[in-house]
């Protein structure tokens, strides 16, 4: 194995291929693993509703372009298009780090067979979060309060609520950037999410988000 490793990110929609862009990426560079975010794509059809025939292409064609670079996927459940691998599954499933590992396992098997003599077993990291990418922002209460302007006892009820950020679920009204929406009009997706992401940092989001931490794991092992 090399001392480093090149990764394509296919992200979800903008707000996480910043977030991949201005956070995750410096700070994987620093442990020689260089990551490059590109947006999901499909004509007439970009960000958000995400589906498997749709991400499949994707992840095929990047794992084809060059046979020593890495692909990984950065998706949100939340919103998920129910032809995904595991998805009927996960969706009988209270816990959601079983939801995580259903969808991820189901979703690794079905690209191994698809492209097995490309040798995406080694080469394909998935990764959906539970249940949106707004749920990292929950890491830090004080932050999140303070840049988003949100009420900061609000913030800690939902969190005594919920037991922990990736548990924030994802109703139509509960998910976490629906609940951010509600609690402060200065609220928004992209801009707001990503300034709240930096002022908490990847850090302190692994240390309170088991499911994401164990992605970036994964991707620090690629070069190890």
């Amino acid at each position: 194995m090399n001392d480093y490793a090149e990764v394509i990110v296919l992200s979800e929609g903008p707000t996480e291929m910043l977030f991949v862009k201005q956070l995750l990426a410096p700070y994987l560079a620093q442990q020689g693993i260089y990551i490059t975010p590109v947006i999901l794509d499909k004509p007439g059809e970009k960000g958000g509703d995400v589906k498997f025939a749709r991400a499949r292409n994707d992840i095929g064609k990047h794992l084809k372009q060059r046979n020593n670079t890495f692909v990984t996927m950065f998706v949100d459940y939340y919103g998920i298009d129910s032809d995904w691998p595991g998805y009927a599954e996960s969706k009988k499933q209270t816990q959601h780090t079983r939801k995580a590992q259903i969808m991820n396992m189901a979703t690794a098997d079905e690209i191994n067979k698809l492209f097995s003599d490309l040798n995406a077993n080694s080469r394909f990291v998935p990764y959906v979060s539970m249940y949106e990418i707004e749920a990292l922002y929950f890491s830090d209460p004080q932050w999140l309060a303070a840049t988003s302007g949100a009420p900061q006892k609000s913030i800690e009820q939902i969190l005594a609520e919920c037991g922990e950020p990736e548990k924030i679920n994802d109703h139509p009204t509960t998910a976490p950037s629906k609940r951010l929406e509600h609690l402060s009009n200065r609220f928004r997706k992209t801009t707001t999410g990503i300034a709240i992401a930096t002022a908490i940092g990847i850090p302190k989001m692994r240390g309170a988000c088991p499911i994401f931490n164990n992605w970036v794991t994964k991707l620090e092992d690629l070069s190890r």
